[in-house]
């Protein structure tokens, strides 16, 4: 069986793809990631995705790798990370009592051949006072997660109403990943 690994650091992705009971390692991508406002949130999550997986793939030609990347949209706006404890009451507010879109894109290269895709999964949130918004920037939850919320954790209380794929918006859409590696692995 090829070696299989993650291009990513993130903990969330790390237990989502341990669930599919597939050996990997993870190997963490020096790619910079630069918010292109001008492609639709689907073709820069894949793109951003592809670029991680494409340079650790580079150093392990033999290896299935799977990149992966995260963005939230909002009236029109990527909201990637936050820059700021600033950055994120401005996003939070933004979000705040309106639905907005998250976009996960994955892209898994195996024998040089690239495959991406994504999921889009729609979330509303309850409307939330600056307090709350100030006590949740209090945790350090938002300060590495697009769009400035864990799903998982307590951002996941501002949470309504969600349409889509819960865990695309933890970080990795793990039905659509189990499907094309069961491709890859077993037929």
């Amino acid at each position: 069986m090829k070696k299989l690994i993650l291009a990513s650091a993130s903990p969330r992705r790390k237990e989502l793809l341990s669930m599919l009971n597939i050996p990997f390692i993870i190997e963490t991508s020096d790619v910079e990631e630069v918010m292109e406002q001008h492609l639709h949130s689907s073709e820069l999550v894949m793109k951003l995705a592809e670029q991680k997986a494409a340079d650790v793939y580079k150093k392990f030609p033999n290896a299935i790798v799977i990149g992966a990347d995260t963005i939230v949209t909002f009236a029109d706006q990527k909201l990637g990370k936050p820059s700021s404890k600033e950055d994120a009451f401005a996003m939070l507010k933004m979000l705040s009592g309106n639905t907005h879109e998250v976009f996960t894109g994955v892209s898994i290269i195996n024998e040089g051949i690239t495959s991406n895709f994504y999921q889009c999964t729609k979330i509303t949130f309850s409307v939330l006072s600056d307090q709350e918004i100030l006590d949740y920037i209090d945790t350090n939850e938002p300060m590495d997660k697009a769009g400035s919320y864990g799903i998982q954790g307590f951002g996941g209380t501002f949470v309504e109403k969600i349409d889509g794929d819960y865990f695309s918006v933890v970080g990795l859409p793990i039905n659509k990943v189990k499907k094309k590696l069961y491709e890859l692995f077993f037929n």
